[in-house]
């Protein structure tokens, strides 16, 4: 089969490997597209010390053809979408059968688009957070894939005010489209902060950001942090502070909780996928690549230069 192999000199190239045979509870899936995620830049980056050479890639649609021990046979010749520890740029990935979802009619590559932001999204909002009608939310990184779906998922939630924080004007007048009351741009964010208090900060950003978003909250705010974009720098929240506004700062990581409890990350990706599959949500693909070109797909992420859900054409 062919698939992309991440190598010891940390470049991506197409070669051709024995397909992969499905083990215990695990499904082989004939890929026919994958998602491109942030995950792909934390490898390609050394922040994920995973053994090169490998065959990266962390999202997939397209049929299952083969079933490990414990699955259900007939289960093979579904069309599904599924979330993936690594090996889904190739034409044969294996996946966990729990996190391995049918996507009935839905589009196999509008699927490759849902991967693992969408429950992200909707964990964020609806498991984490818990946002009730009438709060207020802050969403940065607002043009990404996460943070496009958190935005429709807090208006399906009942928020009051949704704004959303971009890199650039480009990536404002996009994300203003996913239902957002304003999009700010990060530079006048930072620079002229306002005086305005939000029940739910969703923050993958860290670092000063991180620290002013814990001034930003209400009484009885939440912020959320779930990724590093800008940096690793330690953040240190006095929990005395916290304690005389009722404010809390949580934590998601959604690849700790694929191993942890996989059947729930399962069952708000599914939820997430019924909402797409019945127009409520909408999962904007902007980009589409082919096998060679990965390194690309990985670099604009990388550099901003994308926004929305990128995919790759495998078969």
């Amino acid at each position: 089969m062919k698939a992309v192999l991440f190598d010891a000199e940390n470049h991506y190239r197409v070669t051709d490997l024995h397909e992969p045979e499905p083990g215990p509870g695990q499904v082989a899936i004939r890929v026919a597209y994958a998602g491109i995620q942030w995950g792909d830049t934390m490898v390609r980056d050394g922040h994920f010390p995973v053994p090169r050479p490998f065959v990266p890639g962390f999202e997939a649609s397209g049929h299952i053809v083969a079933v490990g021990d414990g699955v259900d046979a007939s289960r093979i010749g579904e069309p599904v979408a599924a979330l993936t520890s690594a090996g889904a740029y190739a034409e044969v990935a294996l996946a966990p059968a729990a996190l391995t979802l049918n996507i009935g009619d839905l589009s196999l590559r509008t699927a490759a688009g849902l991967g693992w932001g969408a429950p992200t999204a909707y964990d964020l909002i609806n498991t984490v957070s818990r946002v009730r009608p009438g709060e207020s939310v802050l969403v940065h990184a607002a043009a990404g894939s996460v943070g496009t779906l958190a935005a429709q998922f807090s208006r399906l939630a009942g928020a009051g005010r949704v704004v959303g924080v971009a890199g650039s004007s480009a990536r404002a007048d996009y994300a203003a489209q996913f239902g957002y009351d304003q999009v700010l741009l990060r530079e006048e964010f930072q620079d002229k902060p306002g005086d305005e208090k939000f029940d739910v900060i969703l923050d993958p950003v860290g670092g000063a950001t991180r620290r002013y978003g814990l001034e930003q909250l209400a009484p009885h705010g939440r912020l959320v942090a779930y990724g590093n974009l800008s940096t690793y720098e330690p953040v240190l929240a006095d929990v005395n502070d916290l304690l005389m506004q009722g404010t809390s700062l949580m934590t998601y990581n959604s690849n700790l909780l694929s191993r942890t409890h996989p059947q729930q990350l399962a069952d708000s990706a599914r939820r997430a996928l019924d909402l797409v599959a019945d127009a409520q949500v909408r999962v904007d693909i902007t980009a589409e690549y082919d096998l060679p070109d990965l390194a690309v797909a990985v670099q604009r992420l990388t550099d901003g230069s994308t926004h929305g859900k990128s995919i790759l054409r495998v078969s």
